[in-house]
């Protein structure tokens, strides 16, 4: 994505930010061995009551990549560091290249397996970039996506495994703290089935509250047109709005699978769902969930066949999207908007380009501040911070993003840099480490630098244990 802005001067009214649509990351893909099936030409507007707070169509040109705004590339056989073959036993190795993950021209994702004359498999798993995705306080989360998942069956299929799910946060950079941390399945197949599968994993492994390595899980089938020869919409939607928090698990809009916070002790649940979560596309060749089901792949599996997907999109109920929580009752580890601030020196308001829509603060420069009441971060300690920035500052113009609490005064306890980031609505999420802080607390969001031009938008912001 290539942004363009000026180099505007404080105070100013305006900020205009010109974007491309998708650029093309490479060369033109194979041609699928199906012809493309039809496609919505976009993801549904959302209903009464619910905000949308990230959505992508997949719309761009014929074997471009996807919007590395929305999306990262998870490559090679792991994360690095982490368990060799992705933790799962899978044998591909995942790539960036278009040949594995790119869009086919009529608003859809591909992601597709490849072999090798030697026998090597590739495929694709992007990750959305954002990780914050969990429903506000009092309120629901949902997590859709159109999918037609490879339309290849029989002994064709051995070893095919595609997957919606996602991750908990804290996972990201760690990659040892599964199950604990949270994982949601929304979508699962495997071996060119008329089933899905829907699954929770918490807890410890093996065993433990959430029966691991299996989870809490549950399948269906899809109706009318099977899971390989048409789309299929599969919806997770998280509520905290009943008496009962509980997570629940749809194929095209009949709930068949619950999970309820009863189901586990207190601190299982909370370790796996007081956080935020990153969302995960990938189609896998081999593994554990294959080997359950009769293994592969093998010299019979046809390489080549697509998971097909038509959009992804996150919908917010009750508190989400850019309305502000109720003053002195923030959750820290939810997402707080910039503009939902309860004071202000130097700053203004603008729409934003970045996913969700929605406004963000900007005109931050040296010495201006936003001011957050009662931001809860319960009795674990916070030992991380985020925040959704943006910055057309000229070459050399740079500042700091800092966090104090109770006082502007108050030394701050933690910081990141940023500069330019490719303009005023070119969005990267930064982390930085944090002194630890329990209890409830004024938040601080202060802007310091050497020089007194503008730096710095700010769109959301939220702290991590």
């Amino acid at each position: 994505m290539s942004e363009t802005s000026g180099t505007p001067r404080r105070p100013r009214p305006f900020r205009r930010a010109f974007v491309a649509v998708v650029s093309t990351l490479g060369l033109a893909a194979a041609a699928a061995t199906a012809a493309t099936p039809a496609a919505n030409a976009s993801a549904p507007p959302p209903p009464s009551g619910w905000t949308q707070v990230f959505v992508d169509d997949f719309n761009g040109p014929a074997g471009s990549g996807v919007n590395t705004s929305n999306w990262q590339y998870a490559t090679g056989k792991g994360y690095p560091g982490g368990p060799a073959n992705w933790g799962t036993g899978e044998i591909e190795t995942m790539t960036s290249s278009t040949d594995n993950v790119s869009l086919d021209g009529n608003g859809n994702l591909r992601i597709t397996p490849r072999r090798d004359a030697a026998g090597n498999w590739t495929s694709g798993r992007i990750e959305t970039s954002r990780t914050d995705f969990q429903p506000p306080a009092g309120g629901k989360l949902r997590v859709e996506s159109r999918i037609q998942v490879p339309n290849v069956t029989g002994a064709a299929a051995k070893g095919y495994w595609p997957a919606f799910w996602m991750l908990g946060a804290p996972y990201r950079g760690n990659y040892w703290n599964w199950p604990s941390v949270g994982e949601l399945d929304i979508m699962e197949n495997t071996q060119g089935q008329n089933t899905v599968f829907a699954t929770m994993h918490c807890g410890t492994s093996p065993g433990g509250p959430c029966n691991e390595n299996s989870g809490i899980g549950s399948s269906t089938a899809c109706q009318g047109t099977t899971c390989q020869a048409g789309f299929h919409t599969y919806r997770m939607e998280w509520d905290r709005s009943t008496s009962v928090e509980e997570i629940r698990f749809y194929l095209d809009g009949v709930n068949f699978h619950t999970v309820r916070a009863n189901q586990v002790d207190a601190t299982t649940w909370r370790n796996a769902t007081d956080h935020g979560f990153f969302i995960i596309l990938n189609v896998a060749m081999g593994g554990g969930f294959p080997d359950a089901f009769g293994g592969g792949p093998d010299a019979g599996t046809q390489p080549g066949h697509p998971m097909v997907v038509d959009y992804v999109q996150v919908l917010s109920s009750s508190g989400g999207g850019t309305t502000p929580p109720p003053t002195g009752n923030r959750d820290a580890y939810g997402t707080i908007q910039a503009e939902s601030f309860d004071g202000q020196s130097g700053a203004m308001t603008e729409t934003t380009t970045d996913s969700g829509g929605g406004r963000n603060v900007g005109s931050l420069a040296n010495g201006d501040w936003l001011h957050f009441k009662g931001v809860n971060f319960g009795s674990t300690a916070a030992r991380q911070f985020s925040a959704r920035v943006a910055s057309g500052a000229a070459g050399g113009v740079s500042g700091l993003v800092e966090v104090r609490l109770d006082s502007r005064g108050n030394a701050p306890v933690g910081s990141f840099a940023v500069g330019n980031t490719g303009g005023w609505q070119a969005w990267r999420t930064i982390p930085a480490n944090i002194s630890a802080v329990t209890g409830t607390h004024d938040v601080y969001l202060t802007f310091t630098s050497g020089q007194p031009a503008d730096f710095v938008n700010v769109n959301w912001f939220t702290f991590g244990h």
